[in-house]
């Protein structure tokens, strides 16, 4: 997804959980009266477009994992997906060109029109025909051609191998579309959007967005009643909010206005009323759990300071997450030494394995043999972080231990030149984050490292882009794929053109009276509104 993090224990059921909520199933029996009041939820995460041909945003996928089905899904705390529409889905042959769905009997769109084969392979044709510059359909480009066999059967014919094609199908680029409602060739307004997920489009609510635009301030939804998956809702209705700014969001739950949040609170901001609800002062709770959010320090390789290998694995030496984690972000990151997160198929500790913990005399010892002559001039730019200068800043402290690098932070604030800079190669060092589009190893990887990937960090290495990925995508099992991806960590950990630096955590506030949010907090990037309830109100 664009650019814009595992487990932690158990502290009550009442306070810090995870997903693993055994013990708590007194929460899931409580919530089940008042189902006719709608649940609120604020967000920060502002959005246009709905129509999945051109929707590709967490604002808008936030309301389609919910509205609409897909053939696979993810169910809670999995990293694999299972079948959805589908009752059945299954690679065909050795590799993994060939994709057979048979779709589950009886399924309907909240308009009462039958869903069958032939709406998959509109819903997939005319996200590949639209192609619109701002959607998934480059999601769906390993899909040679798609066929109905009959209502029930769907064959993928892939162009390559892409074990990948599941876990995209079961992101909202494989949201089935009525084929007699969404017309092939443009998108659809927003108010007119039919789906066959848990719930179905009431009403759009309209806000000013940028250059005087319309874009969704709120959105209402109410239980779908011809829904046939296997979710089982807790509420009959769900509002989504959104805000422009985390303080106005936080503003609306403490008046009442909404009923919780998303993770969209500015992080100090959740680590306070984490504390003060351990402290007993405050009626909110947090719900704190995995994230697939991760940022990343990037090198320019073609620079002539940092295309020298020595000064990055210098770099790699002298970064100190651990105390980024504590003393700039309040623990509301964890340290990462892995291109993918905790709670992820595929996680490692590549960069721990190679540069432990921050040692500046072995920083030293890798510039001296390399002949660089100390202090290294480099220049950190940054753009966006959630704790401001304070991220740049921290790096920069800890680059310039024992005299080792003389660092510049600059900020960039407009975000599109930050981006245009990095593209064309003006920056040495540079932070950004990344939110996959779903939880495989391979989305971690391969967009960040092939070919100089998304942030155009300008290094490659044929092991990896010519062997390496491509003997990943063939491998359907990817439990089994795990060894590939970790000899990549390997090779990037040993050249460095980026630096893991951490993986945010996911900090959900609500009212007193909400539960459920434990069920749906995890790294699959899912929040399911079916498990949300009320208790006592």
């Amino acid at each position: 997804m664009k650019t814009s993090a595992g487990r932690l224990a158990v502290l009550g059921c009442a306070g810090l959980v995870t997903v693993s909520v055994a013990g708590c199933g007194s929460v899931t029996d409580a919530v089940k009266g008042d189902g006719d009041k709608s649940i609120t939820m604020g967000t920060t995460s502002v959005t246009s477009v709905l129509d999945p041909a051109g929707a590709y945003d967490s604002g808008a996928w936030l309301v389609l994992r919910n509205t609409f089905q897909s053939l696979l899904s993810y169910p809670a705390a999995s990293s694999a997906p299972s079948p959805d529409a589908a009752q059945s889905c299954e690679f065909s042959g050795g590799e993994a060109t060939l994709y057979h769905c048979t779709l589950k009997s009886g399924l309907k769109f909240s308009n009462g029109h039958p869903l069958t084969a032939a709406d998959v392979v509109h819903s997939i044709e005319r996200t590949k025909k639209i192609n619109d510059q701002n959607g998934p359909a480059g999601l769906l480009d390993t899909i040679k051609s798609v066929e109905a066999k009959g209502d029930t059967e769907v064959v993928f014919h892939l162009s390559q191998p892409d074990a990948t094609l599941p876990a995209k199908l079961a992101t909202p680029a494989g949201a089935i579309v009525d084929h007699q409602v969404f017309p092939a060739d443009k998108l659809l307004e927003n108010d007119k959007l039919v789906g066959s997920g848990p719930y179905k489009i009431d009403s759009i609510a309209t806000m000013d967005a940028e250059g005087g635009a319309k874009a969704p301030g709120k959105i209402v939804l109410s239980a779908n009643a011809g829904y046939t998956g296997d979710a089982k809702l807790r509420n009959k209705k769900f509002t989504v909010r959104y805000f422009d700014k985390a303080s106005d969001l936080k503003a609306s739950l403490d008046k009442g206005d909404i009923d919780l949040t998303d993770n969209s609170l500015e992080p100090n901001t959740a680590a306070q009323v984490r504390s003060e609800q351990q402290g007993g002062k405050t009626d909110l709770q947090v719900v704190e759990g995995d994230s697939n959010d991760t940022r990343s320090l990037v090198f320019n390789t073609k620079d002539a300071t940092t295309g020298n290998v020595a000064v990055r694995q210098a770099a790699a030496q002298l970064v100190d997450r651990k105390s980024l984690a504590r003393d700039v972000f309040a623990r509301t990151v964890q340290p990462l030494y892995s291109m993918v997160p905790a709670g992820v198929t595929g996680h490692g500790t590549s960069f721990f394995d190679k540069y432990g913990d921050q040692d500046a005399a072995k920083a030293k010892s890798i510039l001296t043999a390399a002949k660089v002559q100390m202090p290294v001039k480099l220049t950190l730019t940054w753009s966006r972080s959630r704790t401001e200068s304070a991220e740049a800043d921290m790096l920069k402290k800890q680059l310039e231990t024992g005299g080792i690098f003389q660092v510049t932070v600059q900020h960039e604030a407009d975000w599109e030149a930050f981006k245009k800079g990095w593209t064309e190669g003006r920056y040495q060092a540079y932070t950004v984050g990344w939110f996959a589009d779903y939880p495989d190893a391979d989305n971690y990887i391969a967009p960040l490292i092939v070919g100089g990937g998304a942030y155009h960090h300008g290094w490659d290495d044929a092991r990896i882009s010519q062997k390496l990925v491509p003997e990943g995508l063939k491998q359907a099992d990817r439990g089994a794929a795990s060894a590939t991806y970790n000899q990549i960590q390997n090779i990037v950990a040993d050249n460095v053109p980026i630096i893991p630096l951490y993986q945010n955590k996911s900090f959900y506030a609500s009212k007193p009276y909400v539960a459920g949010v434990e069920a749906t907090v995890d790294t699959t990037g899912v929040f399911r509104f079916w498990e949300i309830g009320r208790i006592g109100k």
